[in-house]
């Protein structure tokens, strides 16, 4: 029997530690972590992301800010704002939501947060501190909760296979390195991977993360395999993953919806990314 990897379990015992770490730091140090959220324009799909974020903060005691501008923002002047929240103490964890306007560029505004306040962990500081291994990296929080539901299995992730379906910088690069840390052996594949679905058949643990809807079927699933499905889907106001979830789960050993799975997980760890941004900032040894 397959067994559904829903994100609320793990989103709430995450809640519940990030809190504690609060409390402490509240308490030791008589400081308020804080979180500011920058959107720019009024996409729909941001506005839901930013509240669930705000909702969160305020769920584990920390204070949450949201700076909405236009889309007409000049790119110089948002650089601007982002250069007074990283002078200013009393902020913790700055998080630009993205996309941006096309007007603007997503790297250089990334670029310009303070890497020690990046709570998305997607500042080039951060990718390199990942890449060695050092406690200080704020890493991307979709990958750590893709690692959290995997662990939440029981199943052990040394010497297992894993298979990363994209090679985004937000998700398969990032997964791939968390992956390799802890002992799995692992293949990032993408469009011009040759015989795709023969590769993901190997895969103890498949993660996948390439945007295009219900396109790997149960057939390509190895028996009894985990699979994280990252993929976010719009057509016709309903949601599909990357991953044929009917067909995959007659295979699979766990699995993820889409939705419920790992979104869910996305948010609590950008909370832990803010109690640690502030914890370091305190002096705290990560």
């Amino acid at each position: 029997m397959v067994e559904i990897l829903g994100g609320k379990t793990i989103t709430e015992k995450v809640k519940t530690e990030v809190k504690g770490r609060v409390d402490n730091l509240r308490e030791k140090r008589g400081i308020i972590p804080k979180l500011v959220v920058i959107l720019v324009g009024e996409d729909s799909a941001s506005q839901i992301y930013v509240k669930n974020k705000e909702k969160g903060c305020l769920e584990v005691g920390m204070s949450s800010e949201t700076r909405r501008y236009p889309l007409s923002i000049k790119q110089d002047e948002l650089v601007k704002h982002i250069q007074e929240l990283n002078c200013d103490k009393g902020v913790s964890g700055i998080l630009v939501q993205l996309p941006l306007p096309k007007s603007i560029n997503e790297n250089e505004v990334i670029e310009s947060i303070d890497p020690r306040k990046d709570v998305d962990g997607i500042h080039p500081v951060n990718m390199g501190l990942l890449l060695k291994g050092d406690k200080r990296a704020l890493v991307p929080c979709t990958p750590q909760g893709i690692i959290e539901l995997i662990l939440s299995t029981g199943v052990d992730i040394s010497g297992k296979e894993a298979i990363v379906i994209g090679r985004s910088n937000i998700v398969g690069k990032p997964v791939s390195i968390l992956l390799m840390q802890r002992n799995a052996t692992v293949t990032i594949c993408h469009s011009k991977t040759t015989d795709l679905p023969s590769v993901i058949r190997r895969g103890d643990i498949v993660i996948a993360a390439i945007g295009k809807k219900e396109m790997i079927t149960g057939s390509m699933i190895k028996e009894g395999a985990i699979v994280i499905d990252v993929g976010i889907n719009r057509e016709a106001g309903k949601l599909y993953g990357d991953v044929a979830f009917e067909s995959a789960k007659e295979k699979a050993g766990f699995i993820t919806p889409v939705p419920g799975g790992v979104g869910l997980t996305t948010i609590a760890m950008l909370l832990r990314n803010t109690i640690k941004a502030a914890e370091l900032a305190a002096g705290e040894k990560p």
